[in-house]
């Protein structure tokens, strides 16, 4: 069974109250509910902080043996040189997701540090995108 290990960044514990209109109304525990039921076939872990530093604390603890990591690293993306280099540092394959699509919004989304030294990025599907991002370790 592979190992998944879903990061999410600052903010993000808000999701299903935080801006419906870009975020959409679902808790993220309800949907990860129900994503760890469709890919039961896949151990899915889960993690939330909004402090940079506990985000690379996480990232070294799991990243040498996980199967793949999804980041969401929220607003960090586009100004934590700290977490791309604990990204380059680790073994585990790390896919970069965000909810809205980063480049319909303020031109300060658009820089991501992460991108560089991730394995992919998939973003504006809305949740969906973390499913996508875990099938990409399945292919």
């Amino acid at each position: 069974m592979k190992k998944i290990a879903i990061i999410n960044g600052p903010n993000l514990n808000l999701l299903g109250t935080r801006e419906p209109e870009l975020y959409g109304n679902e808790n993220f525990l309800d949907y990860l509910k129900k994503l760890r039921k469709k890919l039961s076939y896949i151990e899915i872990i889960y993690y939330q902080n909004n402090s940079e530093g506990k985000i690379i604390d996480i990232l070294h603890s799991i990243g040498f043996k996980y199967d793949g990591i999804i980041l969401n690293a929220g607003a960090y993306t586009h100004s934590s040189i700290g977490i791309a280099d604990a990204i380059k540092s680790i073994s585990s394959p790390v896919i970069e997701i965000h909810i809205s699509n980063i480049y319909s919004r303020e031109s300060f989304r658009k820089k991501s540090f992460l991108s560089p030294v991730c394995n992919g990025t998939i973003f504006g599907f809305g949740l969906k995108s973390y499913e996508l991002g875990i099938m990409s370790f399945c292919l």
